[in-house]
């Protein structure tokens, strides 16, 4: 049989056509307004939609002093940077804001990059080499996977928050005397549950492995100031990359590593991903920078953050929903058929109610799900309209 050219590839992937002719395509939906608890469509103009879908956990995306520190480095700075880091794009806003990342999860200094998903890219790339191992839980993000695929080393992945695996596996390796770094979530960005960082740590120490976790979903969230998975299980010591994006809790767009200062050293003048790219925005930075400072200053958002989660997950098992292992603001609504998942999509949101369809490979086959996100700014009754919403929904999709 003669080989599919890349033509034929491209013209044989029909599966978001058919979703499209369907009426059931959930994706690329164009919002018109800011990511506030409601948001405008543009096919729903008439009238705002319930945002249950943002990463935003905080709410600062629209808080006023980061948009006015945005609008300032603006005028400051001007639009771009012109060039990377390693040459002429350095400012330093860029510096500062790596010094309180560094101090913000306590290590002892940050490298910057353009984007999150660039952080893991170039981190793992450059920092394991051919001959070493990398071992990655089976629920890492996608940014992980392509970044060990970028890497020299051997990648291999252990089952989910399996811990018996994880040490069955390392001590495999120590007996080979190879290199080896495990890499891991902070919090799942599907599932919603927590990396067993405390014994992961352990096992990293006692096998002589690196660690290092991706905090993604864990900044603002997680930790005695918001400052991450490591934080959370008082292992700050113990881990030795802090990875973190700004596109969630930190309102804005951007990534960047913490750890020891030689690590960071070797990183500025090895990892491609950061001397070849075009250096991070000034408003994204400042925009970032003023993120921090405000989770500092106002804790209770995290508060009001865990108390909106809290009344969200208990109306969804009150109701009946299977929401899996969740231990945080991702509540993962578990339906199972695809086609089912991306139908619940639709119907939520003619019913005013935005949520993200996770269908494989995000995530296991048969295991398609609704993926609700908290804010803090979420009001108890925006929650409980959402709850009506979803109860009803779910019986009449058979989804209980």
């Amino acid at each position: 049989m003669k080989n599919k050219t890349i033509f034929d590839r491209i013209t044989d992937f029909t599966i978001a056509k058919d979703l499209q002719k369907n009426g059931l395509y959930p994706y690329f939906r164009e919002i018109i307004s800011e990511q506030h608890t409601e948001v405008f469509l543009k096919n729903r103009t008439a009238k705002k939609i319930l945002m249950f879908g943002s990463n935003s956990y905080l709410g600062l995306t629209y808080h006023p002093r980061v948009k006015e520190a945005s609008e300032a480095a603006l005028r400051k700075y001007g639009t771009g940077c012109g060039g990377s880091r390693f040459l002429n794009g350095t400012l330093d806003l860029h510096v500062e804001l790596e010094n309180a990342l560094a101090n913000f999860v306590g290590k002892e200094e940050a490298l910057l990059y353009s984007t999150g998903f660039m952080v893991n890219q170039g981190v793992l790339s450059t920092i394991v080499r051919k001959g070493d191992y990398i071992l990655s839980d089976k629920f890492n993000h996608a940014s992980i996977v392509d970044g060990c695929f970028l890497s020299s080393a051997r990648m291999i992945r252990y089952s989910h928050n399996d811990m018996e695996e994880l040490e069955r596996k390392l001590k495999k390796i120590s007996s080979e005397g190879a290199g080896v770094l495990v890499v891991t979530d902070g919090v799942f960005s599907m599932e919603g549950d927590i990396a067993k960082l405390a014994d992961i740590a352990e096992l990293c120490e006692k096998y002589s492995a690196m660690l290092m976790v991706d905090d993604a979903h864990s900044l603002g969230v997680l930790g005695k100031r918001g400052d991450g998975t490591a934080s959370h299980f008082n292992v700050i010591d113990k881990v030795d990359l802090i990875m973190g994006t700004f596109s969630k809790s930190l309102a804005s767009v951007g990534g960047f590593i913490a750890g020891e200062k030689d690590i960071i050293h070797f990183l500025k003048h090895n990892s491609r991903a950061h001397i070849f790219s075009a250096s991070m925005p000034p408003s994204s930075a400042a925009a970032a920078l003023e993120a921090v400072k405000i989770i500092l200053e106002e804790p209770e958002r995290i508060e009001k953050l865990w108390e909106n989660t809290k009344r969200m997950k208990t109306g969804l098992e009150h109701i009946g929903f299977n929401l899996g292992d969740t231990e945080t603001p991702i509540i993962p609504i578990i339906v199972g058929e695809m086609e089912k998942t991306f139908l619940m999509c639709k119907i939520l949101e003619e019913e005013g109610i935005f949520v993200n369809p996770a269908a494989p490979p995000a995530v296991p086959p048969n295991r398609s799900l609704i993926r609700l996100s908290l804010m803090a700014t979420h009001t108890d009754s925006q929650i409980d309209y959402a709850l009506d919403k979803l109860e009803n929904i779910g019986k009449k999709l058979g989804v209980l």
